[in-house]
């Protein structure tokens, strides 16, 4: 089978180095299987997705030397390539599948729902067979059956998960009409022939999920990989308190695009410490995802290097 991998950034804000690097990873591991690799924009949610903001994930990704076979500015034969665009597939395979109504606020299921091992609120099934309030916008929840689902990572394991147990019944539309997340990354990976994903390590505990749906809807499960989140100095998750500038901020400086490249590769011990310049397709030949369980993995960004 032909690898094909994404990048499947959201539009609701600027790109900051830990995009840059999910990005780099995932391009790397494309390329060095002399796979596809395709963008796909993420812009779900109509009020927080801005087309600028597309704009400027396209330009810093060039700037970095990343590139992509399809994508919204160059088409392809899985498009379209926007989220935004594809609402008719997501009502289809929607159909498909056993839902109800749900008028439940998040204030109300803040106060009645538990969260047993620390996932998330489990949902109550309030709605589940009962009239949803005819006043208030209706959510679309999928009658998640019971079993567990199993998650396959190449770093993080297998991650069991009785999903109707220990989510609930599963938002799949939600009461504005946007399509959820869960729903839709199932579908357009299927859709687009994807393999591998190659993502954060903070999306893992929502891709039991993502298995159960595919196996609701006979679709393929492909392999993922959840890369660990890039660290500041203090070890906490990289954040604006670090210093950590945006993308677009970088570029506009003059910053040069190879040195960013250079920074985040050194973290992921894609090349030596004293690389301070180096273009992502020299890095495509000596790709191995061993390197960052190395002790030269440090996952810690030395935002310094930058200004080296």
């Amino acid at each position: 089978m032909e690898y094909a991998g994404r990048y499947a950034p959201s539009p609701t804000g600027r790109q900051h180095l830990g995009n840059a690097r999910t990005a780099l990873l995932a391009w790397l591991d494309a390329r060095a299987q002399r796979g596809r690799f395709v963008l796909r924009i993420e812009d779900l949610d109509p009020g927080r997705a801005r087309r600028l903001y597309e704009t400027t994930v396209l330009e810093d990704l060039r700037w970095l030397g990343i590139d992509w076979d399809e994508g919204p500015d160059r088409g392809g034969p899985h498009g379209p390539y926007r989220q935004s665009e594809r609402h008719d597939r997501y009502a289809e395979v929607l159909a498909r599948l056993p839902t109800y109504p749900c008028s439940c606020t998040r204030k109300e299921l803040r106060l009645t729902a538990s969260a047993p091992h620390g996932i998330e609120p489990v949902y109550p099934a309030t709605c589940r067979d009962r009239p949803p309030s005819p006043a208030r916008p209706l959510a679309l929840r999928w009658r998640t059956p019971a079993g567990e689902a199993v998650a396959h990572d190449r770093f993080l394991g297998r991650l069991h998960q009785d999903v109707a147990r220990e989510i609930g019944d599963v938002v799949l539309q939600r009461g504005d009409g946007a399509y959820a997340y869960q729903l839709a990354v199932v579908v357009d990976d299927a859709a687009m022939g994807i393999t591998d994903v190659v993502r954060g390590a903070d999306l893992w505990s929502s891709t039991p999920r993502q298995v159960w749906l595919q196996r609701a809807l006979g679709l393929p499960t492909p392999r993922y990989t959840h890369v660990p989140l890039v660290l500041g100095p203090d070890g906490d998750k990289l954040s604006k308190r670090h210093g950590a500038p945006e993308m677009v901020g970088l570029r506009r400086a003059g910053v040069d695009g190879a040195r960013v490249v250079a920074l985040l590769a050194r973290s992921a011990n894609l090349c030596g410490p004293a690389v301070r310049r180096v273009r992502p397709r020299e890095l495509v030949d000596d790709f191995d995802w061993a390197r960052l369980t190395e002790p030269g993995a440090t996952h810690v960004l030395d935002l310094d290097g930058l200004r080296a």
